[in-house]
């Protein structure tokens, strides 16, 4: 089948094929400096890479930015070829292309932007589901969804639109996660004897910290858990803070006196849940719906703020509701590594695919830029600030 794009009264190209490419912003930067005359991918993708032909499109997709950034068109047929282009990877399996349009990290086109016209966000089981469709390259995309990415970048470049972009996501490297039996790591004795040392200080029992002896570094998740409920009640949302944090304040200001905390969840789920989800740091309610909810973690053990969420989740298989861990920015791969735990990423559905990360810096920076306009937004905004809580080399 042979599809002609065309577009501001030009035809653009003739292509059979769409393309999903990923890209770091340190590898595409790369690209560049290589004089964007060749895409490479890694030595298990030879078989998805031999089905490219000559006139396909690549759709390139910045991931941890969630932005597409060009358009290439493959100009040969696929080739092994270890010359070093890339730092880190060699990328062997490789296909000439020219660039049909590129724009910057600021100017880029965020997926979101497309949500209305993509097939992949259409029928999702999960809130996160689409993100399976941007963890791997090259991976084939439907025409129409092909079209709209063409488009979208195409009119970015003759109408760009800036946007403020994360600059340490952008200087990420890949960092791969492996293992044997699987992409998830293993701990090290010495982390395992860290966690286990968070555990017996900060979490387990929650629901009965001391008061006399808070956790290390409480300032730090007490602001971001003030931030949080604040931003949820300024967006016209009822929210509610852990039933055990009720107590708390932050810049002088205690937590009960923020307007719209509710003293008690309005549900209906059983004694087990809901004794669950009232020690869920934070939650977002719109009547009796919980439309987003938030684990902080500083210092604590990631393990057990995921457990609650993954408990949440098997007793309500049915609850699709956007879950966020927020955590520091240095602790953002020990998030993902823990989020890919046998013990959550083989239930149904996946941690992964329904848990994602937001850095404190990332939401400080956005908590700043929506001043005096929070009213204004949806929760539905979240899923530009978050990343979803994939390994690098998925």
């Amino acid at each position: 089948m042979s599809i002609t794009v065309t577009g501001w009264g030009n035809t653009i190209a003739t292509a059979p094929n769409y393309w999903l490419n990923l890209f770091t912003g340190t590898t595409w930067q790369e690209f560049l400096h290589a004089d964007a005359a060749v895409t490479g991918f890694r030595e298990r993708r030879w078989k998805s890479v031999q089905q490219v032909e000559p006139g396909d499109y690549f759709l390139c997709y910045l991931t941890g930015i969630s932005r597409f950034i060009g358009v290439l068109e493959a100009t040969s047929e696929p080739y092994w070829d270890e010359t070093p282009i890339w730092k880190d990877e060699i990328f062997p399996c490789r296909v000439k292309v020219e660039v049909v349009a590129a724009l910057t990290p600021e100017t880029a086109v965020p997926i979101f932007d497309l949500k209305e016209q993509l097939t992949i966000f259409q029928n999702l089981k999960s809130p996160n589901a689409w993100t399976g469709r941007v963890r791997g390259s090259p991976a084939r995309w439907k025409v129409s969804d092909g079209e709209a990415v063409v488009y979208a970048v195409m009119e970015s470049v003759e109408n760009p639109v800036k946007r403020p972009v994360d600059e340490s996501k952008l200087a990420r490297r890949p960092k791969a996660l492996k293992a044997k039996s699987g992409s998830f790591t293993v701990p090290e004795t010495e982390e395992m004897a860290e966690q286990k040392q968070e555990v017996l200080q900060n979490d387990l029992p929650r629901g009965e910290r001391s008061e006399e002896e808070p956790p290390k570094e409480l300032t730090a998740h007490t602001e971001i858990q003030w931030e949080l409920l604040k931003l949820g009640s300024d967006m016209g949302l009822d929210v509610w803070v852990a039933r055990n944090d009720r107590g708390r304040e932050a810049y002088g200001r205690k937590f009960t006196e923020i307007p719209r905390l509710k003293n008690e969840l309005p549900l209906q789920f059983d004694e087990v849940t809901n004794e669950t989800i009232e020690l869920i740091d934070v939650l977002w309610l719109r009547g009796n719906a919980i439309v987003a909810a938030f684990e902080i973690e500083s210092t604590t053990s990631i393990y057990s703020g995921l457990l609650r969420m993954s408990d949440l989740i098997t007793m309500q298989p049915n609850l699709n509701i956007p879950l966020y861990l927020v955590a520091p920015d240095e602790r953002r791969n020990k998030v993902i590594k823990e989020v890919n735990r046998p013990t959550f990423s083989r239930r149904t559905p996946a941690m992964k695919d329904i848990c994602s990360y937001i850095s404190f810096s990332t939401l400080k920076q956005n908590m700043e830029r929506v001043a005096g306009m929070a009213r204004y937004l949806k929760p539905e905004f979240l899923q530009e600030l978050a990343e979803p809580c994939v390994p690098d080399d998925a």
